[in-house]
Order: C-alpha cells, then structure tokens, then sequence
C-alpha cells in the first residue's frame, strides 16, 4: 500500500496490525482519484474510519489543504500517525481517536469540507445513519463529493437527507458510490 501521485508520491504506508482493518487496495484508490480529481486546489478532508489513512493521505499529497483522520481504535489512530509522520504532512494532519458517528453528529453545522471518505466496517450497517446526519448538516462545499466504500452487494439509496448518488464504481467486491447535494 502506498501514495500513488502527488507531493508523496512512492511513500510506502504502514498497515494497521491485525485484520480487523480492509485497506482500500492501490488499483481503487487510483481508480477512484481519477473520478474525483485527480488533484485539488485546496479545500479539506475527513476521513472517517480512517483506519490507516490511506484515502485521507493521498487526498492531501493530490492538494487538499488539511484533512481530519476519525476513528476509535487506537491502532488504527497510531497508523494514521506513524503514516502521516511517513508522508511529511503532520502539519496538514488532525487525528481524533473517536466513534465516527459520534464525531459526525458533534460537527457544527457550518464545517464544510470539500470531500469526506466514509469507509465504515462492511458488517456494522453505519451507511444510513451517518448519510442522513452527513446530508441534515450539510458537511460538504457546494461543489463537495462524499465517498461511500461498501461491498458491492449492498445497495446504497440514490436520495438520502438532500445526497444525490452520481455515480457508482465497482470493483469485484468493493464498490464505491459517490454522493454531491442533490440539485434542486
């Protein structure tokens, strides 16, 4: 697992040990960057349920300002840390060892980001309740993209609290729906 592109390009990430972390594999993410970028000018991340912080890292090497990594296991939030120091962008870099949900609902209405990963543990069933608190507050930049990994045999709902699905990517397994506000 490593950067694909951008100011840490080549940079090789540390795996959160044990198995109860799924990386998002290096042809998934390359796929996934050249729908939603490839590059930014500007703007912030959250990653949440980071677990090693690969989505999150390779959005700020592509140009995000600052990304924000979320998850409640501490040896996913010391991998984020270790990759983060690996990268060279700490000083572009929040850490917050907390339940992601949780986090989500405490964010004040008016924090906009203009991409949000949300790679949640494929047998918790998180999906719809963190979309509709995501869409009610409003969380993403007018032009923002929310990035929804799940396995492909769960249907996602194409409207949920003002998300419009826009696009799916499916990789065996994994896929991948892609959410902006709905245009009304």
């Amino acid at each position: 697992m490593r950067i694909i592109a951008g100011d840490a390009r080549g940079t090789r990430l540390k795996m959160v040990p044990g198995k109860h972390v799924r990386p998002t594999a290096d042809r998934v993410k390359e796929s996934l960057f050249s729908v939603i970028g490839p590059f930014f000018e500007g703007g912030k991340g959250l990653d949440l349920f980071a677990g090693t912080g690969a989505l999150g890292l390779e959005a700020l090497s592509r140009g995000l300002d600052h990304v924000t990594f979320v998850d409640d296991a501490r040896a996913s939030v010391d991998t984020v840390k270790e990759n983060v120091r690996l990268t060279k962008m700490a000083d572009r870099a929040t850490l917050i060892k907390r339940d992601a949900r949780t986090y989500v609902k405490t964010l004040a209405d008016q924090a906009k980001y203009t991409v949000i990963f949300l790679d949640p543990p494929y047998h918790e069933g998180f999906y719809e309740a963190i979309l509709t608190c995501i869409g009610e507050k409003e969380l993403l930049t007018d032009e923002g993209t929310l990035v929804v990994e799940h396995p492909s045999k769960l249907e996602m709902p194409i409207e949920l609290a003002g998300l419009s699905a826009y696009r799916q990517l499916s990789y065996g397994d994994t896929a991948i729906t892609l959410y902006e506000y709905s245009q009304t």
